[in-house]
C-alpha cells in the first residue's frame, strides 16, 4: 500500500495518533467552511463541499478521509451547524433526513472509494486522480438522487438534483484531482533534484 499525500508531506501523521486526530478535525473544519461558501453559478449558487470531500479523500487516503467525513456527519447529527444552509434550514438528524440526506451518504461512499484508490497510488498521476475523483462524484450523486427522488418524486429529480450542479461539480472534481496530483509531481520533482 502506498502512503497518502498527507502522510508523505507530514510523516508523523503515519504514527502519531494526535497528528491523525488533528488532521481529521482540521478536515471537518474545511468541510464546514466548504459548506458555507456560496459560489455564484448558473442556474443556482454552488457550495464547495464536493470539492472538499474529493480533495480530502485524495490527500488523506482511506482511513483518514473516511474518518474525516464520518466525524463531519457526527458533528452535524449532534446539531452543530456544519452543513450548507444550517442553522436556517434546520439542524441535526432532521436536516440529514431532508432532501440532501442522500448526498451526505454519498460523501461517505466517495471518501471510502476515493481514499482507497488514493492509497493504491491513484492520486499520484493526473489521469488516475481524475478517474478516482470521477468515481467519487458518481458515488455522491447516486444515493443523492435516489434519496431526493424518494422525497420529491421522480418526475423532476434530475432537474432539481443533477442538472443544476453537474457542471460545477465536474469542475470542482477536476481541480481537486489536479491539485493533489500536482503536489505529488512537485514533490517527486524535488526528490529528483535532491538526488
Amino acid at each position: 500500500m502506498q502512503t497518502s499525500l498527507v502522510a508523505n508531506l507530514w510523516p508523523q501523521a503515519r504514527t502519531s495518533w494526535l497528528g491523525k486526530i488533528a488532521l481529521v478535525v482540521l478536515g471537518t473544519a474545511l468541510l464546514t467552511l466548504s459548506a458555507k461558501i456560496k459560489v455564484p453559478f448558473y442556474p443556482v449558487p454552488m457550495t464547495m463541499q464536493v470539492f472538499a470531500v474529493l480533495l480530502l479523500s485524495l490527500a488523506f487516503g482511506f482511513r483518514l478521509g473516511l474518518a474525516t467525513v464520518l466525524l463531519y456527519l457526527a458533528e452535524g447529527a449532534a446539531n452543530l451547524p456544519v452543513f450548507a444552509g444550517t442553522p436556517e434550514r434546520g439542524l441535526g438528524i432532521a436536516y440529514m433526513m431532508g432532501p440532501t440526506g442522500g448526498y451526505l451518504v454519498g460523501y461517505v461512499l466517495a471518501a471510502a472509494a476515493v481514499g482507497w484508490l488514493a492509497d493504491q497510488g491513484w492520486s499520484r498521476h493526473w489521469a488516475k486522480a481524475i478517474l478516482a475523483a470521477y468515481v467519487g462524484l458518481m458515488l455522491i450523486y447516486l444515493p443523492g438522487l435516489l434519496w431526493l427522488g424518494s422525497i420529491i418524486g421522480w418526475s423532476d429529480v434530475l432537474q432539481k438534483g443533477f442538472t443544476p450542479f453537474i457542471l460545477g461539480d465536474l469542475a470542482k472534481m477536476l481541480v481537486a484531482a489536479l491539485a493533489v496530483a500536482g503536489i505529488w509531481q512537485i514533490k517527486a520533482g524535488q526528490a529528483t533534484r535532491l538526488e
